[in-house]
């Protein structure tokens, strides 16, 4: 069974559109996979500001889960208990000024349970500063950012990030079929394994290739391919902190 994972795609896409040129932030988040080891409670999120004007973020946190047909949707975070404590992954602070050509970082928590793998949509949207927002800025200086930032044709992008939360006691148990038409990795243990720089070139050049992708491969699931005649085929098998490179060939038929 192919495992995709579908919400993985688009995450880079621009979360609010404003319109461009003029003085306007532009963050960068690094990274838009990011895992939680199972001995780690927190993780620290930077964020990057190229642009010529500040940047008011803000981080909002989904959870992605799947229904019984291994479809995912995202869904709010709940709250639990009679302390109403959040359950899943919170960001501190969920508020972030980032100066232009500076960086601002957030500290992802996670609190709950950890017998399984969980995983978290993590939004950073730039905004226009409101009263609602809470971010800690006079009304003067708001007043005076949102003129300066509507003043002329600018874009305001925001980015998301998929975020793993991998369990208590992670367990690795990566199973091999390797078959002369197909190859396939199986996920035996209880959290994702990587197939990272996936390339899919011809044997006799290897600059002729498709383009460069990665696979995540979740607890339970496989992930497969077939092995056409005169293809190569390499990537990085990453799970957790280890990683090995693999090499599959297979010759032109005839």
């Amino acid at each position: 069974m192919k495992v995709y994972l579908k919400f993985l795609f688009g995450v880079l896409g621009g979360c609010l559109l404003v319109s461009s040129a003029w003085a306007a932030p532009q963050i960068n988040v690094g990274v838009v996979y990011d895992y939680l080891d199972g001995k780690q409670s927190t993780y620290l999120k930077r964020v990057y500001n190229g642009g010529t004007s500040t940047a008011f973020v803000k981080v909002n946190i989904l959870e992605i889960v799947y229904d019984a047909e291994g479809v995912p949707r995202e869904v709010p975070l709940s709250s639990e208990g009679a302390t109403g404590s959040r359950d899943g992954l919170i960001a501190s602070p969920a508020r972030l000024i980032v100066p232009s050509k500076g960086m601002q970082g957030t500290r992802l928590l996670y609190q709950g349970e950890r017998d399984k793998e969980r995983y978290f949509r993590v939004r950073f949207v730039p905004v226009l500063p409101e009263k609602e927002d809470q971010f800690a800025v006079s009304e003067e200086e708001r007043e005076a950012y949102k003129s300066t930032i509507s003043a002329g044709v600018n874009i305001l992008a925001g980015y998301g990030t998929v975020f793993f939360v991998r369990p208590k006691d992670t367990r690795f148990d990566t199973r091999i079929e390797d078959t002369q038409a197909r190859y396939t990795v199986r996920n035996a243990g209880n959290s994702v394994v990587v197939l990272d720089e996936f390339r899919d070139c011809e044997l006799k050049d290897e600059h002729a290739c498709a383009p460069t992708t990665k696979h995540h491969v979740l607890a339970g699931k496989s992930y497969s391919f077939d092995k056409a005649p005169g293809r190569q085929y390499r990537f990085k098998l990453i799970e957790g902190s280890a990683q090995r490179k693999v090499e599959i060939q297979r010759p032109a038929q005839g």
